[in-house]
């Protein structure tokens, strides 16, 4: 991609998909730190055995009895760098940024990543 995506636009995209979801999702996700990386670590990357990541949610999922009673608030990361070489336009960054939110949100409700890709399947008709 030829045209540089400055921080404030990238973090643009994601609060735009945040404020896109339906009210009472966006309600439950007061506890929720949602912050932009550059890169995920190394660390990262072995501990889930993930050769790269655009998003990762860390937390106890609301679908848990006692989410709420959490000592640590769930937190959700969204890496700049990833989304930046996934596609050759801006319109393709923007919606990596944006699917990224909404997937990792949905981690957050309790949604495993093998249920997303068969929604995404049912959704592109595959």
């Amino acid at each position: 991609m030829n045209e540089p995506i400055d921080d404030d636009t990238f973090e643009d995209w994601v609060w735009e998909a945040i404020d896109a979801m339906p009210a009472p999702f966006r309600e439950q996700l007061g506890s929720v730190a949602i912050t932009v990386e550059d890169w995920p670590t190394p660390e990262q990357l072995a501990r889930l055995r993930a050769p790269g990541l655009y998003g990762l949610y860390e937390g106890v999922p609301r679908s848990r009895l006692s989410a709420d009673s959490t000592p640590v608030p769930s937190r959700i990361t969204i890496y700049r760098g990833p989304c930046l070489r996934s596609a050759t336009t801006i319109e393709g960054v923007r919606d990596r940024v944006q699917d990224t939110v909404r997937h990792e949100i949905a981690h957050h409700f309790g949604i495993s990543d093998a249920r997303l890709h068969e929604l995404a399947e049912e959704r592109h008709g595959a």
